[in-house]
């Protein structure tokens, strides 16, 4: 295990369908994760891909009479286009149609089997094939109007009955309790974590992990007749893209974070830890759970025809704002609403008011006034102080939130440093200064300068371009900073010579 190092991973999208908002609102959270952590020098290895097996793509693909194999091709490159319209920095798009999933697949199949946890036996039970998941008669919820079986997802369920192999999954219940009790952060938010541990501690079920009713899946070695269970080698995926089995993977394992929906956390919580600790390899250290949006208030569904197209949204209002808007808008792990008045509000607020008034207004004054050139600082005042010092006190606070996954507290740090700079302007008002101590001005407007450029340092993992725009203008790049600069008061380029800068955000009427 390697303490420099840092394993984010997205859920593997299901390639059933196009790409929407909670894909890109997952897969947006993981890159800013990762990049935080890139420009915390730390060896960062982040994961997302599709996972393409079951009986739900195998239908999908039927319904456009495709093959199944071309279908998941062409969808595939879908969420691939995805990644590059979101400006993702994954290092690897996994999919687990290729070859050495397969063999990890199979490989810990093997080790589950050689340590008796899997057995053949007959199922009878309830199963959707819009979750691709097996539900308890407690769980079934019969729709008055059609007298239809439904799952807890109002997705319909069907009866099945069929021979399959299980994984002894009622023998892990105590273990899995013991684990979240000496792991406290395994799962989060606490909300999720309750959530889960009560479904444990209302009693396991041995897990059926195999099918004979479709093809389309994994080959069980030893016995073609069976393909497996889509969820067992959907999560497998987090091992095989590092390398499992070969021992390289224990570079990035176990993974820092899985960053996955509220409605697959069973899974991730409750099956993964035991497929893993039942074929000896360690759990990874932390499952994040997301919440859901909403649209314009509405649930977002394919029926009602309110999906809501990230790339659309991309073209409308810019890339960085999606990205802004979405973590800025709800604390992450609640649900949140997706609302264009709400986007429109933050643009012109936060973006327009806050931060671009800021770069604009100290940029133009340098610009102006001080020929474009940059001094180095003469004397820190008792005002100048809390300002100065205040990028270092909210490092300390952001790697925190970073670690808890709370993204809208690490905008909230940012948009007080903002805030603090706007009123430092106003208090010291240089544009006065200028006519009565030229180097008082100096000193002021070079205090702004280090700070801008430090809130662009902040906000690089979040807003890439916009942050690299504002390094730009004070002749800085991110490529050569890192978060240490956040503590280092000397890195500005002082032969640099700034010029009139362009408005960063339109405001929108």
């Amino acid at each position: 295990m390697n303490n420099n190092s840092f394993f984010v991973t997205t859920p593997i999208y299901y390639v059933n369908d196009a790409p929407h908002i909670g894909h890109a609102y997952t897969s947006i959270a993981c890159d800013v994760i990762a990049r935080f952590n890139r420009l915390n020098k730390k060896k960062t290895f982040f994961l997302t891909g599709t996972d393409e097996h079951g009986l739900k793509i195998e239908q999908a693909a039927k319904k456009k009479n495709m093959e199944t194999k071309i279908f998941v091709d062409e969808m595939s490159i879908h969420f691939k286009k995805l990644t590059k319209d979101l400006n993702i920095s994954n290092d690897f798009f996994i999919r687990t149609t290729d070859e050495h999933h397969k063999n990890a697949s199979q490989h810990i199949w093997n080790i589950l089997k050689k340590n008796n946890q899997i057995y053949l036996d007959k199922y009878r039970g309830w199963y959707s094939i819009g979750d691709e998941a097996y539900f308890n008669d407690d769980e079934i919820i019969t729709d008055e109007k059609t007298k239809k079986r439904l799952a807890p997802s109002g997705n319909e369920v069907q009866w099945v009955e069929e021979e399959s192999y299980f994984f002894k999954l009622s023998k892990w219940q105590d273990k899995l309790l013991d684990f979240y009790k000496k792991n406290p952060n395994f799962i989060g938010p606490d909300s999720r974590k309750n959530e889960v541990i009560s479904f444990v501690k209302n009693g396991l079920n041995d897990l059926s992990i195999s099918r004979t009713t479709f093809s389309w899946g994994i080959e069980v070695p030893d016995d073609k007749k069976h393909v497996m269970y889509v969820w067992l080698d959907a999560l497998i995926n987090y091992l095989s893209a590092i390398g499992y089995p070969d021992k390289k993977y224990k570079k990035f394992w176990p993974a820092d974070v899985h960053i996955v929906g509220k409605d697959i956390i069973r899974f991730h919580a409750i099956y993964w830890p035991a497929f893993l600790l039942a074929a000896e390899i360690e759990p990874p250290k932390r499952i994040f759970a997301h919440g859901w949006w909403t649209n314009e208030g509405k649930k977002i569904s394919k029926s009602l025809g309110n999906i809501i197209d990230p790339n659309e949204i991309i073209k409308e209002y810019g890339l960085d704002t999606l990205r802004f808007f979405l973590l800025r808008e709800v604390p992450f792990g609640n649900d949140g609403d997706f609302s264009k008045k709400s986007l429109q509000r933050r643009i012109n607020n936060d973006l327009a008011n806050d931060l671009g008034n800021l770069v604009q207004r100290v940029l133009t004054i340098i610009n102006k006034n001080l020929d474009g050139k940059l001094n180095k600082i003469k004397q820190i005042k008792e005002n100048d102080k809390k300002l100065y010092e205040y990028p270092k006190e909210i490092l300390k606070k952001i790697e925190i939130n970073y670690e808890k996954q709370e993204l809208h507290k690490v905008i909230e740090s940012i948009w007080k440093l903002i805030s603090e700079a706007n009123k430092y302007v106003d208090e010291n008002a240089p544009w006065q200064l200028l006519k009565d101590d030229k180097e008082r001005a100096g000193d002021v407007l070079n205090i702004l300068v280090l700070i801008i450029a430090k809130i662009a340092i902040f906000l690089a993992p979040i807003m890439p371009n916009i942050s690299e725009n504002i390094l730009n203008k004070i002749g800085l790049s991110i490529k050569k900073l890192s978060m240490k600069d956040i503590s280092n008061d000397n890195f500005l380029n002082m032969s640099y010579k700034i010029k009139k800068p362009e408005i960063i955000f339109q405001k929108i009427e």
